[in-house]
């Protein structure tokens, strides 16, 4: 049997064109996406990656290091004025930061920019650069919280934190930074180490606090981001080990923890207190709606019926977005009644807090009447007559006689540099510190005195116990 093929020349041949340009049209694009989002290329680490990447930056610093000749003072009472002193020099690091707040406020470590007269940030995925400014920071948490010095209607894509206990041993993470200067980069690993013990109090974290990674981390990643594969936030990047009793290791990087994090950002940015306003009592970061966790006594937040476990729905009948959110509407409100809406157990409470300036509260009167002391801030003429900074310390300017104070050897003219281990920025600041004492608690308060050593003016340093009272 012979088969017979023909050519179709009529209407329906172009019927036939049409219908399969149609179907072209409509079905290939759908079939295209469908390839695109069955793409084996596209797993949980890019979609991870292509989530977490715009909140990650670079960040560059610049210290300048003023050099002390430890011959100054005689070569400048030798030469007189022909005496130059030496030029400062400058010094360089690099590091890493992520958002966390869509207003521009960074999380990084502190080592990366401590002590740091210019911080610059570039986005890894942007062109513009910003400059930043240390909002606060906690040397033994190795947590810093930088400001974006950006438009205040300029939005940033923030960061998520992952639940503090929410960590697998062996899940995949991956490290964001800038190692060594080259840019935004990825390395994948697996959490190695949870957390091995818990910091006693005052003591600095290290490797038995950190999460333990075989992501790899250098120079420069420190204070970027470590993420699980939902692209949340489960530690800040902060060292690597590289050799063990003479012996190289390899895959060793640590992270802080997210627990710590949260932990060192509440209390290097208490909500207690907002752009010097006392508000009263602090919320628990990270978490969604805001929780008071702590109240403080005869604040003006305790005064008005706040408690602890109540949930912060609304603040002025906006909903906080975060910790840093929620202190921005008090600090908005703070010169009338603040309208703060509640959930406590199952039912909802209104209630206004009247926010007071905190300098009427925390100010040299609160010190004097818990130490027996006068402290005053230094002055840059003062300061220099001591030959310290004016930021160093303060002034003892009076001391109560009769008073612990005055039995533990405390004079006018000392220098406090430190109390409990800190530096305050100044008189409110050392306030602060005390006002949690309870009486008979012990303040060790850290002094300088200066002392003549045959022609030169030197600080001879100790330290003291005093009780609160």
């Amino acid at each position: 049997m012979t088969m017979k093929w023909e050519r179709n020349e009529g209407p329906g041949r172009w019927l036939t064109v049409l219908v399969l340009a149609w179907c072209v049209l409509v079905f290939a694009p759908r079939a295209c996406a469908q390839a695109a989002e069955g793409d084996v290329r596209r797993d949980a680490t890019v979609l991870a990656v292509e989530k977490m990447m715009p909140t990650v930056v670079n960040i560059a610093t610049a210290t300048i290091i003023q050099v002390r000749d430890p011959f100054e003072e005689i070569f400048r009472q030798f030469w007189g004025p022909y005496y130059r002193r030496q030029p400062p020099n400058s010094q360089y690091s690099l590091g890493s930061g992520v958002v966390i707040d869509e207003a521009g406020y960074l999380l990084t470590n502190d080592h990366v920019v401590r002590r740091a007269d210019k911080i610059g940030v570039k986005f890894c995925t942007g062109t513009n650069d910003y400059s930043a400014t240390v909002v606060a920071s906690d040397p033994k948490s190795d947590v810093a919280l930088l400001k974006l010095d950006a438009p205040p209607d300029e939005k940033f894509k923030a960061i998520q934190f992952a639940h503090e206990d929410d960590l697998l041993l062996g899940e995949t993470v991956l490290a964001l930074g800038n190692p060594f200067g080259l840019g935004g980069s990825v390395t994948r690993g697996i959490l190695s180490s949870k957390s091995r013990v818990l910091p006693k109090e005052d003591e600095p974290l290290d490797i038995p606090n950190w999460l333990q990674t075989d992501a790899p981390i250098n120079m420069g990643n420190s204070g970027g981001p470590l993420v699980n594969l939902r692209g949340e936030l489960i530690g800040i990047n902060v060292a690597v080990l590289n050799e063990v009793m003479g012996q190289r290791a390899q895959g060793i990087g640590f992270a802080i923890p997210i627990r710590r994090v949260l932990e060192a950002l509440a209390d290097i940015f208490p909500t207690e207190y907002v752009k010097s306003y006392w508000f009263g009592a602090r919320v628990k970061v990270g978490t969604t709606p805001l929780v008071i966790t702590s109240v403080q006594a005869q604040s003006p937040a305790g005064k008005a019926g706040l408690k602890a476990g109540d949930d912060i729905l609304e603040v002025n009948g906006k909903a906080p977005k975060s910790f840093i959110d929620f202190a921005e509407l008090l600090a908005a409100g703070a010169a009338s009644e603040v309208k703060l809406s509640l959930k406590r157990g199952t039912g909802q409470k209104e209630i206004a807090v009247k926010l007071v300036p905190e300098k009427s509260v925390f100010n040299a009167g609160m010190i004097r009447d818990r130490l027996g002391l006068n402290l005053e801030e230094l002055t840059p003429q003062v300061a220099a007559r001591y030959g310290v900074g004016a930021g160093d310390g303060f002034l003892v300017t009076g001391v109560e006689e009769n008073s612990q104070a005055a039995t533990a050897g405390l004079q006018r003219g000392m220098l406090v540099i430190g109390i409990d281990g800190r530096l305050p920025t100044d008189v409110s600041a050392a306030a602060k510190l005390l006002y949690p004492k309870k009486k008979g608690d012990r303040v060790q308060l850290d002094l300088a005195m200066p002392q003549r050593m045959g022609g030169f003016n030197v600080l001879r340093q100790g330290s003291v116990e005093l009780p609160a009272r």
